[in-house]
């Protein structure tokens, strides 16, 4: 096809009056009037584009990929959960598991025996430029992706090109996509998501067609791999569900049948509702099959869990629990953690030893049970007796030998509606505030027979004296507590209350015999797949920054769009390292940021000029055309970076790399709108050409931070663009 045929296809067509919204089945009336201003047709001079586009984002992701031969940055961590589950050993992390596994299948097909730990430097035996490689094959994914988005929303051909470009030519989402990361991923799947909303959007006129299920079913196909990499997923789900709100809005406005406006609703709840939900439940499916085996995550779980695990310590105890037995006991609260004390006091209250629980494995988590005033403990004469539902127990610290106690005296630090508990006194004390009542709540075992039993039984602590619950609701305490979970004796809480219920995680007594307790337990894929998804998100929500610190890695949200603080991916920055710098394209990163402020106030000015009734500047369907590309761009950046001003975690510049895809693709999008309106012929492909050119002029001058720079840095030190760039000299580190 000649390009003169080419321009003939893309000739607008007459003027239409064109619905609010077209979102119509094929066979009706409307659907001949509903199609979008501009209608882009696909030819073979769009693949050879895109063959062209891909190859020049290959290059600048593969170009010297393998030149570090140490990890670098967070490839110790992902590196190292990959190797994980290549030995199939449970860990646990705040992401989800999707990008994870990929770098795992990244080290299986490089042939990683899962050896190495990704410290130091590489051994000769881990192939890491392939898994690199591998990686960036998701970075070299965005090219083709940005050019096939835009050509869905209608922008001329030029414009696909400078969208495409200014994604591959952005240097900090080069350099990210450039190691073993998660964020190459997350790209991909985010701007998949974009590419198929954009493509749903422009077939809306064709609504059940085989065409536009498959948009929608890649839409929610593509919602929940990127949900599943990262959490920052999520954000992308408000946008379509967002999206979504607004077009089921509009085709009520347009007084589509109620049969027809069913369809639309329930189509859109299988494939972006439960599409999503099964892809990312799948995901944990998995995560859980292939690691079977114990690791040093798997202390976050419940213990049925644990036991469940090859080479638990918790699979192999004895079964019944009997007096004087050494317990661990666990809160089935989230978040709190172990049955804990140590020699250290309140400083208000009692002044006594403070009882807390603790999250870690730690001798100071055991405890002896016996039964009140010290009757039997030791006993090694008569058979052990099992601790049965009803009885009166005492808890001795095994370390300090002090005893679990509680008193109306003092009320609990935090928790100030509850009684204080304490370790306090000795065994053999007559001190009726040491005695526990065992109230079994839940037997999860077939063996229920009143006994208490290791991991199966969840039961309640009720204090004899003030008949309240021994409880942890995960409440921290402050520093003087080491920020460990309160532990306190809840006076109104209820025995079903997960604070209030306790199981015994870990039981030891050489007088009775071991059981196999995987044969005991009971596990659900959907209980550990909630729990684990709790855990995740209370380890997020402890990465707080520590502001009284500086920390050269770390970013706020407001700096991101200036630019203000890009990021040493090393921490050696002498001659002869290494050495990164996740620095954006300053050109793009600016533009962008400007385009995205200014599009409110242009689009305020638009609808000003409407309400006065001024003369129409755009043509029929060209406002609706505008609108349904800019909603959508605009959008996805708002979106995916508005949020991260409510987080409380700590930030990275990285972490605005979602946005900045969006704020690309809005820059070449308003661009070539500003074409169209402003400049005529030639002058159109001049300008673009001009960004085109300008933008990889400020690629190749920093391409040496993201290729990699092994000279002394002040040799760079001109390429520091801002006093706040710590580029070459960092003036707030000591």
């Amino acid at each position: 096809m000649s390009p003169t045929q080419h321009n003939k296809e893309k000739k607008e067509p007459p003027p239409v009056q064109h619905k609010s919204f077209a979102a119509y089945p094929a066979h009706t009336d409307s659907a001949s009037a509903s199609v979008p201003y501009q209608r882009n047709v696909w030819d073979r001079q769009d693949r050879w584009i895109i063959l062209a586009l891909t190859l020049l984002c290959a290059f600048t992701r593969l170009y010297r990929i393998g030149r570090a031969k140490k990890t670098t940055w967070d490839e110790a961590h992902f590196g190292k959960f990959g190797a994980l589950y290549v030995n199939r050993t449970f860990y646990h992390d705040v992401h989800p598991p999707t990008a994870k596994l990929l770098v795992a299948l990244s080290e299986v097909l490089a042939g990683h025996n899962g050896t190495f730990n990704f410290k130091g430097e590489y051994p000769p035996y881990v192939n890491y430029v392939f898994m690199r490689m591998f990686n960036a094959a998701f970075g070299i994914g965005l090219a083709p992706l940005a050019y096939l988005t835009c050509h869905q929303l209608n922008m001329r051909r030029r414009a696909c090109v400078l969208a495409a470009l200014f994604v591959t030519l952005d240097n900090a989402t080069c350099v990210m996509s450039r190691f073993i990361l998660l964020d190459a991923p997350l790209l991909f799947f985010t701007a998949a998501s974009l590419c198929s909303v954009a493509g749903l959007q422009n077939s809306r006129h064709q609504a059940f067609s085989r065409m536009w299920w498959r948009w929608l079913l890649f839409t929610g196909a593509s919602l929940g791999l990127v949900a599943s990499c990262k959490w920052v997923g999520f954000l992308t789900i408000g946008l379509v569900g967002l999206y979504t709100i607004d077009e089921l809005l509009n085709m009520y406005s347009d007084c589509l049948g109620i049969k027809t406006l069913a369809s639309h609703f329930l189509a859109r709840v299988l494939c972006l509702i439960v599409v999503p939900l099964v892809i990312y439940a799948a995901c944990f499916k998995v995560h859980f099959v292939v690691l079977n085996r114990s690791g040093p995550g798997d202390s976050r779980m419940p213990p049925a869990f644990q036991a469940s695990l090859i080479g638990s310590p918790l699979g192999h105890q004895p079964f019944t629990v009997a007096y004087s037995s050494q317990l661990t006991l666990r809160s089935l609260h989230s978040g709190s953690g172990l049955l804990h004390s140590h020699a250290h006091r309140y400083p208000i209250g009692s002044q006594q030893q403070q009882i807390t629980c603790y999250g870690h494995s730690d001798t100071n988590n055991e405890w002896i049970i016996a039964r009140p005033q010290g009757e039997g403990f030791n006993d090694t004469i008569s058979a052990p007796e099992p601790v049965r539902h009803g009885d009166v127990v005492s808890l001795m610290h095994r370390q300090t030998k002090a005893m679990l106690h509680s008193h109306r005296a003092h009320m609990a630090p935090v928790s100030t509606k509850d009684y204080e508990v304490t370790a306090y006194g000795k065994l053999g004390w007559k001190d009726r505030n040491n005695n526990w009542r065992i109230e079994i709540v839940n037997e999860q075992s077939k063996v229920a027979n009143g006994e208490l039993h290791a991991i199966t039984t969840q039961f309640n602590l009720r204090h004899v004296s003030t008949n309240c619950l021994l409880s942890a609701a995960a409440v921290k305490l402050p520093s003087w507590g080491f920020r460990q979970t309160e532990v306190s004796c809840s006076r109104e809480g209820s025995s079903q209350s997960l604070a209030n219920l306790w199981v015994v995680e870990k039981h030891v007594n050489s007088r009775l015999p071991k059981a196999d307790m995987r044969s005991m337990v009971k596990r659900s894929f959907l209980r550990d797949f909630v729990q684990l998804n709790i855990v995740m998100a209370r380890s997020n929500n402890a990465l707080i920054p520590d502001r009284d610190k500086y920390n050269h890695l770390e970013s706020d949200p407001w700096s991101w769009p200036l630019l203000l603080y890009p990021m040493r991916m090393l921490g050696s920055w002498k001659k002869g390292d290494i050495k990164y710098y996740e620095v954006g394209n300053p050109l793009l990163w600016w533009s962008s940021t400007i385009c995205c402020v200014l599009l409110p106030l242009q689009i305020f000015l638009y609808f000003a000029r409407r309400q006065r009734k001024a003369p129409a500047v755009w043509a029929p369907g060209e406002a609706l055309h505008y609108w349904n590309g800019a909603k959508l761009l605009w959008g996805g950046w708002f979106m995916h970076y508005v949020p991260f001003f409510a987080m409380g975690r700590v930030t990275y510049i990285h972490h605005v790399l979602p946005a900045l895809y969006f704020a690309l693709l809005l820059l070449a999008f308003e661009i070539d709108y500003l074409c169209r309106r402003i400049l005529q012929g030639r002058l159109q492909n001049v300008i673009v050409c001009t960004w085109a050119v300008a933008a990889l002029a400020v690629f190749c001058w920093f391409v040496p931070l993201t290729f990699g720079y092994s000279g002394a840095i002040e040799e760079l030190k001109y390429r520091q663009w801002l006093p706040t760039w710590n580029l070459y000299r960092d003036k707030y580190m000591v």
